[in-house]
């Protein structure tokens, strides 16, 4: 599984261009599933036929990045993006469109800011990326407007315990659903892998009403405040602490029997977990649950540090044990308490 999100974290799919990350995973999935599919969004499915109770599992398949508008005289090329802070892209390098060109995100050099200039955050559309190109013309012989780019950043293993890549947040995810969809389970099962997640959820919108579940386990990465000068109740979730179970966010209250399910599962199959500590932020729970009638929906996350950044960074226990922790609650039967 390791490898697996090794290789996941290594593709581009910057939100909007979930292609590569999507072939990748369907070669995987059609190995373990009935039928695999793809809907007009670009979301896939992988569907195991079942008795009982329609369940779903979902992690996003796009990454946080960025999309190019044009060029400058000079060559440098203009981006747009999302959900990414401005004070931490400059100087990273990035890849941009099909051909993967190289790039690095620029800004005015210090020696030529101005004392307000110092003390503002620049933002992106002060910044720029360079291809090296000598003006316009020259950018646009190998890039187009509407190419993605996405930050360079490799998965590495490091320290005791620790890994770093882009994207974490969501092929964590992606890497253990592939590795649920190997299991048999008392229900009918979906692991759907959605597109457009960090734009506002937009795949799992389209996605809920696909497969219509009765039940849905959300898996993600989720934010780590554990740093210096925070409080224990501001780290939101704190890395190796064990698998995150959220009861609230800033898009869903999870249904109580849900949220108590999901705990006694962590408990008595012996799995360390803790709870997410801020309301912030969403995920797709926050369409599911309230699409149809209503879906009874629950969130297992992993602490990331550094999240939506050029590299964030997790534990590889965590990752594993949020493993473990959907696999045992989907083979408890624990969704049909729900």
């Amino acid at each position: 599984m390791l490898r697996r999100l090794e290789e996941l974290c290594n593709l581009n799919g910057v939100s909007g261009d979930e292609g590569r990350v999507r072939r990748y995973i369907k070669n995987i999935a059609k190995d373990y599933a009935d039928e695999v599919w793809t809907d007009t969004m670009g979301n896939l499915y992988a569907h195991k036929r079942g008795e009982g109770k329609k369940v779903v599992v979902t992690a996003h398949m796009d990454e946080v990045g960025m999309i190019i508008w044009g060029a400058m005289d000079n060559g440098l090329l203009i981006y747009q993006t999302q959900g990414i802070d401005p004070r931490v892209v400059v100087s990273k390098r990035v890849v941009v469109g099909e051909k993967e060109i190289p790039g690095v995100i620029g800004a005015k050099a210090i020696h030529l800011q101005s004392m307000a200039d110092r003390q503002k955050v620049l933002p992106h559309s002060e910044l720029f990326i360079d291809i090296g190109a000598k003006d316009k013309a020259d950018a646009m012989k190998y890039v187009e407007r509407g190419d993605y780019a996405a930050f360079a950043t490799k998965w590495e293993r490091y320290g005791r315990d620790m890994m770093k890549a882009k994207a974490l947040d969501d092929r964590m995810g992606c890497a253990i659903a592939l590795e649920l969809l190997k299991n048999t389970y008392d229900c009918d099962f979906t692991a759907v892998f959605t597109v457009q997640e960090e734009l506002g959820l937009r795949g799992a919108e389209a996605a809920v009403y696909n497969v219509k579940p009765d039940v849905a386990l959300v898996l993600e990465g989720t934010t780590a405040n554990d740093m210096p000068g925070a409080d224990g109740h501001q780290h939101v979730t704190k890395v190796g602490a064990g698998p995150a179970i959220s009861f609230m966010d800033g898009a869903t209250i999870v249904k109580r029997e849900m949220f108590e399910a999901l705990k006694k599962t962590a408990e008595e199959a012996g799995i360390p977990y803790q709870l997410k500590q801020a309301v912030a932020g969403g995920n797709d729970a926050g369409v599911i649950h309230k699409a149809l009638s209503g879906c009874v929906t629950g969130v297992i996350s992993v602490a990331t540090r550094y999240i939506h950044s050029p590299c964030s960074m997790a534990s590889v226990t965590d990752f594993e044990n949020t493993y473990k922790l959907a696999d045992a609650f989907l083979a408890s039967g624990k969704f049909n308490e729900v």
